[in-house]
């Protein structure tokens, strides 16, 4: 009966989590572009899981046991955007997952309280062939705190990470996150050791645009 949580996000997810989706590289232009259009340095993205999946952190890369989520949204601001090929950079401000939406099926875990990504911003490389990177502030450490109601009571585990990685598609305007490892900080010998955590979100809109067009990677 143990249980664990560490979602991202970054998201973005990471969390992204703060992220876009990925093309050949192009001879001009920005890496981060909209309608055609650079990115501007100070535009909001945002996304949620893609249509149909979930976000999930199991207690093995290739288990089933832990907790799945099908609401999930990460916010990132654009803080730089250079010409194509190269790296765009973004602040991950926001992670977050409904925990009305999560649900376990660890023996023992009656339901999700609460998920929390801490120790935002977290800031999130995305380059021109769709290699997505999120790691947190100096000195400090991708965290998550994952409250569950048990038969024995609230368990919190707290799952940290040193960084994440990510794949940006233009396909579908994406970015996935694929048995990304989290390590148990502290909480209850509940609580696994470890999670993997697996995401897709899309489609990356910039929300500072009209029409909140969708982001491609260049």
């Amino acid at each position: 009966m143990r249980t664990t949580r560490s979602f991202l996000a970054a998201a973005g997810a990471a969390a992204a989590l703060a992220l876009v989706a990925a093309s050949p590289a192009s001879a001009d232009g920005a890496v981060l572009t909209a309608n055609g259009d650079a990115v501007a340095v100070g535009d909001v993205l945002n996304a949620s899981l893609a249509s149909g999946t979930a976000a999930t952190l199991y207690s093995s890369s290739t288990g089933t046991s832990g907790i799945s989520c099908t609401s999930s949204t990460f916010t990132a601001t654009v803080t730089d955007n250079p010409a194509a090929p190269g790296t765009a950079t973004e602040s991950l401000t926001g992670h977050t997952f409904n925990s009305s939406s999560c649900t376990s099926n660890v023996v023992g875990v009656l339901g999700v309280t609460s998920i929390v990504v801490d120790n935002l911003p977290y800031t999130t490389t995305v380059t021109s062939d769709g290699t997505v990177t999120v790691t947190p502030a100096a000195g400090s450490t991708i965290q998550t705190t994952v409250k569950l109601r048990t038969l024995l009571g609230t368990l919190t585990c707290v799952y940290r990470a040193a960084s994440l990685s990510g794949t940006a598609s233009n396909t579908d305007n994406s970015i996935a996150f694929t048995n990304q490892q989290f390590t148990k900080y502290s909480g209850s010998s509940l609580c696994f050791s470890n999670g993997y955590f697996t995401a897709k979100y899309a489609p990356v809109t910039d929300t500072s645009k009209d029409g909140n067009p969708v982001v491609t990677v260049n």
